[in-house]
């Protein structure tokens, strides 16, 4: 087992004086939906686990709070609840909560309503009708009767006292309850998913026209912030490192930090020779040309195809890698500290939903991680870190981007792992492998980019497989490799669709990545989802 000590950030983000609104997340698939539709009216807000104590929720401006939904049953043994101590809170400080799903049972649960297993589940899409003389502000705006989407087992058969219905469908009479006196309103529907047509209007209604938030949380603002802040904890003279890739978070985060600091911001770019075609040469020039920030790029391509020769193993692929990236830095960052003087500071890329899977409920028996290792960096660099991004979401991290000025072909980049092509790849990476799917790769992107596709598209790349077909060209016969293009829909990368690209487009990608790259002779488009599947191959 490795005992090595790693750097480690924290699992909670410290924004004590910017009002929020705070999400309790009781274990529901859809808890990051909630937070990322609330962000999207320019309302702050936090998920945090649903046991978190009072003490925690106290240090905050807390304009309101949502319960999400969960899979356990409110009466059941061991079932999550909000503490005695958090409900005392909510009502010292009159905070407006809405209650999602089991959210809203719990309210009933707490205030003396009965819940219990419905007769029928209602899974999916279902009309919701509006009682008769409802102006409950919660649906102020919508019509008498709308599209939801449910998912439940469980219902209330009576509510607590000093509640009302408002609304219900077909198969359960109490689907919209509340207490406007006391400022609690429940929902046995999911207003943030997109199955929820008209669902935004509700998290709108309840967070800016009951609970007052502001939507004032704006990335350009954001950004200014970020900048009066790292320039005080940094100093007039002190210097800060990070490791970058081309990507979209490493792109704005350097360019945030040398937005704050200038020079003083050290980025290294590794070469590990299984990068895209010409991309170390990109980066070069997007990041230090056109953004100005100070980088420079280690071409260790040499040492990465030495150490991955007769290497099958996508896990001791990985290892490799990730081992000798950090060997490279860490010498790297003994340079830069001769050249500059001290780096106290290093700079991640760390974003929300890495702080998510941190403090997320989880359920009783699971272990709710502190804190994630950080890129995994010894903690003898004896580094403190800077993490720019690790308030925001992905869409949030390019609209800051955006907001900065960057390039758009920059801010909506797909995600490319770590490793590289080296993990689409199957099998041993060489380096007349790497050349044919860089190639190939190049070949389909552009033609993505070219057809409108490419923004649409949460991921794209090529897979090159360890397996060869006959074909023929020209006169001949050929026996040569065979790639896979994988181009998947996704917002959240938690779950993905296979992405329904037109014949025509997969035509013109075949036939020039057949004639174009030399070694391969077929291609293939995988229609598999996440999940069963996942999105890379390895």
């Amino acid at each position: 087992m490795d005992s090595t000590e790693y750097l480690k950030q924290s699992s909670c983000l410290s924004n004590f004086g910017r009002p929020q609104v705070a999400i309790l997340d009781f274990g529901s698939q859809y808890s990051h939906l909630i937070a990322r539709r609330v962000r999207e009216l320019h309302v702050y807000c936090e998920l945090y686990s649903c046991q978190v104590e009072a003490s925690e929720l106290e240090k905050h401006e807390i304009t309101a709070i949502i319960l999400s939904g969960g899979p356990a049953s409110v009466y059941g043994e061991g079932a999550p609840h909000v503490s005695p101590e958090t409900w005392e809170m909510i009502k010292k400080r009159t905070i407006p909560v809405l209650g999602i799903c089991y959210g809203m049972q719990e309210m009933a649960h707490v205030f003396g309503g009965i819940v219990e297993p419905g007769t029928k589940h209602e899974y999916g899409k279902a009309m919701v009708h509006r009682t008769e003389g409802c102006d409950s502000a919660l649906f102020q705006g919508m019509p008498t009767e709308f599209q939801m989407w449910m998912s439940h087992g469980d219902k209330v058969k009576q509510m607590p006292d000093g509640f009302k219905f408002v609304a219900a469908t077909e198969n359960a009479e109490f689907v919209a309850i509340e207490n406007a006196e006391t400022k609690m309103w429940g929902l046995q529907f999911h207003p943030e998913v997109t199955h929820s047509p008209l669902g935004t209007t509700v998290l709108q209604n309840f967070c800016v026209h009951i609970a007052g938030a502001k939507p004032d949380w704006v990335m350009r603002d954001y950004a200014n912030e970020f900048i009066e802040e790292v320039r005080l904890k940094v100093g007039p003279s002190g210097h800060v490192i990070g490791a970058v890739s081309g990507g979209v978070d490493s792109t704005v985060a350097a360019v945030l930090m040398t937005r704050a600091i200038g020079e003083r911001f050290h980025a290294v770019l590794v070469d590990n020779g299984c990068l895209r075609k010409d991309e170390a040469k990109s980066v070069l020039k997007r990041m230090r040309d056109d953004c100005g920030v100070n980088l420079r790029c280690v071409d260790a391509s040499e040492t990465f195809m030495s150490l991955l020769k007769g290497v099958t193993d996508p896990e001791q692929k990985r290892k490799l890698i990730g081992g000798t990236f950090i060997e490279i830095f860490q010498q790297e960052a003994k340079k830069i500290e001769a050249e500059s003087g001290p780096c106290e500071y290093l700079l991640q890329g760390t974003l929300y939903p890495d702080v998510i899977e941190s403090i997320s409920y989880k359920g009783p028996s699971a272990t709710i991680k502190t804190h994630h290792n950080v890129g995994g960096l010894p903690s003898t660099m004896k580094l403190k870190l800077i993490e720019p991004l690790r308030e925001l979401f992905k869409d949030e991290v390019r609209e800051l981007g955006m907001a900065l000025g960057i390039d758009e072909a920059s801010v909506w980049r797909h995600p490319f792992p770590g490793p590289g092509l080296a993990i689409r790849i199957l099998g041993e990476v060489t380096p007349e492998r790497v050349r044919m799917l860089q190639e190939a790769d190049a070949i389909v992107i552009e033609e993505l980019v070219k057809s409108g596709h490419y923004r649409a598209i949460g991921q794209a790349f090529v897979v090159l497989l360890p397996v060869k077909s006959v074909g023929v060209m020209g006169d001949g016969r050929t026996y040569e490799n065979v790639a896979a293009v994988r181009c998947v829909e996704t917002t959240d990368y938690m779950t993905a669709d296979f992405y329904h690209l037109p014949y025509e487009i997969m035509g013109t990608m075949s036939s020039r990545v057949i004639n174009e790259v030399r070694g391969i002779n077929r291609l293939c488009y995988d229609i598999s989802s996440k999940p069963p599947a996942t999105i890379e191959w390895e």
